[in-house]
């Protein structure tokens, strides 16, 4: 999410022991979300941004912190790993001592992705990523798929434009580019 500082790591030491049994996992995410996207790896594959709103939680006005028409795609690979780029729409094109101020307008990370059962989330790990300050952190989320939907949530706030926020982010999927 933008401008986000993760400070909760996976709740084990090693990311490889996050990974659990599909079969051992809840559906407090919703209707065997984790169940759903990690037995059979459906969500494997691309998925578009459709909208990034976040909610402050002082109750001040929601925020679309890439515009109203975010662009993005996040991508999920079978064999474990998630990549993903959003950014505001219309950018302009801009000389490298503008880098910091276009930057603000897009996010990209990337690196595996697990489930951490005993928090019942998603968690992205940050391997690569435009904000250096990502790196070897974990971002956590809640999530559910309807139909060619797929929403992600933020598990707890993040602080994002200097304010303490909940995000949400809704991907529909991709057509397949064969």
């Amino acid at each position: 999410m933008c401008c986000q500082e993760i400070t909760e790591p996976c709740a084990t030491a090693s990311r490889n022991t996050c990974r659990v049994a599909a079969s051992s996992i809840s559906s407090n995410l919703g209707e065997g979300l984790l169940r759903r996207l990690w037995r059979a790896r459906p969500q494997a594959g691309a998925w578009r941004l459709v909208s990034y709103i976040e909610s402050p939680v002082d109750g001040s006005p929601k925020r679309s912190p890439l515009g109203e028409e975010p662009q993005g795609i996040i991508m999920y690979t079978p064999d474990g790993y998630m990549s993903a780029q959003l950014m505001r729409p219309g950018r302009r094109k801009f000389a490298p001592e503008e880098f910091v101020e276009e930057a603000a307008g897009y996010i990209a990370y990337s690196g595996p992705f697990y489930v951490d059962e005993e928090k019942q989330t998603l968690v992205h790990s940050v391997d690569v990523s435009l904000f250096p300050g990502w790196l070897g952190q974990t971002q956590a989320r809640l999530g559910r798929i309807e139909g060619d939907l797929l929403h992600l949530t933020t598990a707890t706030p993040i602080n994002s434009g200097g304010a303490k926020v909940m995000a949400s982010l809704t991907w529909k999927r991709a057509e397949r580019h064969d």
